[in-house]
């Protein structure tokens, strides 16, 4: 009986719960954007386009344009073959709408992400959205079939169930993540950089070879086929986990048991959150990176093609490679972030604070020095390299500190943040559209890049001053702390120095020292 349990536990014992849980975090937000963008993509190929005009394609570089030689390695001069000639008469106003209903459906659903996942759980909801934007996928060939408004619809419905992700994977870390690994396991969350790096690729060779079709019947199969792992092996809890190992349920009860109230119903404080300022603080100081984050996903590629004059292929590699990249990035900065505060080499509140502004000020400067660059198109794609792959640095920062602050409402915090932030996924490119509508000059982008530098700088200020790593007091059920907590949280925040301390009520939330 005792082999029989010894190896019964075996595999558990090799392969920790925890990184099974990390495993699917990242795959499932894989999923998630690769559902989400290809249509970005496959748009290029549903839609007829425009009648073609002339161009001089001598080398020309002046103080507005860069344009590239016909036989440079990054051109393409291949003819458009027939079947990607287009097949709907789709004005620039249409496609806008189909893409843009997403994201607008996408930050309405925030709240209630939150609200579900203290209802009925991350894996219900996750499992369930997947399920959800998987399905509409897979019926997006036959709506555009029928009418670009059902396919606005299917978008909608997409963004509604996509919109409950965040909360609800959010919600799951504080029962699952000690502590001291919670920035490691965060940087699972950058599957979503893995998602878009690959999307733009992948789905190129699909139209090429089987057309935009299959482009959403591929993605909505691999949708499906996760949600089946999802369904078998994700968990809530640890102690409702079948197969984890008592060794592993004891550290991690022993961890978080005095932070997390599994087995209590506990109503969302909103009053608590809408009037906490380090909440505030994440919103805010996160709406700054989203803003800088999108200008290299939607409104870059536009600027390599219409000022650094890259050919769509190159356009799109260059654009998804960042990306790829940056999934290695935030594993870095995730491991760094744990070290500092394991070894005691900066307080927990720090470590956040000095992220964040790794994540967002430095990536706004670089952008100003992109404008300024101009045609020095190797120099050029190294800051931007560089730039993406530094914005990661947020989920060892502010993204963190969402469950620092009160990891039973993780759920409802991340949603009501997000609510702001995700505001700036179309305010960037919009604005970006406002200031280079007449022309897309180099002069008009370095306006443009200038313009979400100061956002991206403004916005951190908050952060700075309001950011913080401690437990708040309403994370408690009475809101008071137990003595364990006040020990784990003077162990994390008082080396090097005392830097931050307990709140010790509602009206203390916006104190730092």
């Amino acid at each position: 009986m005792i082999r029989r349990s010894q190896s019964k536990f075996a595999f558990t014992d090799m392969v920790p719960a925890r990184v099974v849980l990390y495993i699917l975090s990242f795959s499932g937000f894989t999923v998630s954007f690769m559902m989400r963008n290809d249509i970005n993509i496959a748009m290029v190929a549903m839609v007829k386009p425009a009648p073609p005009t002339t161009s001089n394609t001598n080398v020309t570089v002046t103080s507005q344009y860069c344009y590239v030689t016909p036989n440079a390695s990054f051109t393409n001069n291949t003819p458009i073959r027939l079947e990607d000639q287009g097949e709907f008469d789709w004005s620039p106003t249409i496609q806008s709408a189909i893409t843009g209903s997403f994201y607008w459906c996408y930050i309405l659903s925030q709240v209630v992400g939150g609200v579900l996942t203290q209802s009925f759980g991350t894996k219900t909801v996750f499992g369930g959205s997947q399920l959800i934007t998987a399905i509409c996928s897979l019926l997006m060939p036959s709506a555009a079939g029928i009418h670009y408004g059902v396919m606005i619809t299917l978008r909608s419905i997409q963004g509604i169930a996509s919109g409950l992700t965040w909360p609800a994977m959010y919600a799951i870390v504080g029962h699952w993540i000690p502590p001291v690994e919670r920035s490691r396991f965060m940087s699972s969350f950058q599957g979503f950089s893995v998602g878009i790096g690959i999307t733009y690729p992948l789905c190129g060779f699909i139209i090429a070879h089987f057309g935009w079709r299959a482009v959403f019947y591929t993605t909505g199969s691999i949708g499906t086929i996760w949600c089946l792992f999802w369904y078998f092996f994700a968990f809530d809890t640890p102690a409702t986990h079948p197969r984890i190992s008592q060794q592993e349920l004891r550290y991690i009860q022993g961890s978080v048991s005095n932070q997390v109230h599994a087995n209590e119903s506990m109503p969302v404080p909103w009053g608590s959150i809408l009037k906490s300022w380090p909440v505030w603080s994440i919103g805010i100081t996160t709406f700054g990176r989203i803003w800088v984050h999108y200008i290299f996903i939607i409104s870059g590629p536009m600027y390599m093609k219409t000022v650094l004059g890259f050919s769509i292929q190159a356009n799109g590699v260059l654009s998804g490679l960042p990306f790829i990249c940056s999934y290695f990035s935030s594993v870095a900065f995730c491991y760094v972030a744990d070290v500092l505060v394991t070894r005691q080499i900066l307080s927990l509140t720090n470590v956040r604070k000095v992220f964040t502004a790794s994540s967002q000020v430095v990536p706004g400067i670089m952008l100003v020095l992109i404008g300024y660059l101009g045609c020095d198109v190797i120099l050029v794609l190294i800051v931007w390299f560089i730039a993406v792959t530094l914005i990661t640095a947020a989920y060892a920062g502010a993204m963190a500190s969402i469950v620092d602050i009160a990891p039973n409402f993780a759920g409802p915090i991340l949603a009501f943040a997000q609510t702001i932030h995700m505001t700036a996924s179309f305010l960037s490119p919009a604005v970006a559209g406002l200031l280079t509508e007449k022309s897309q000059t180099l002069d008009a982008w370095r306006q443009v890049f200038l313009e979400s530098a100061c956002v991206a700088c403004g916005t951190y200020v908050v952060y700075q001053i309001f950011g913080t790593g401690d437990i708040q007091a309403w994370n408690y059920p009475d809101q008071k702390y137990p003595q364990s907590v006040q020990e784990d949280s003077q162990l994390l925040n008082e080396f090097p120095e005392k830097n931050g301390k307990i709140v010790k009520s509602r009206s203390d939330t916006c104190e730092e020292a």
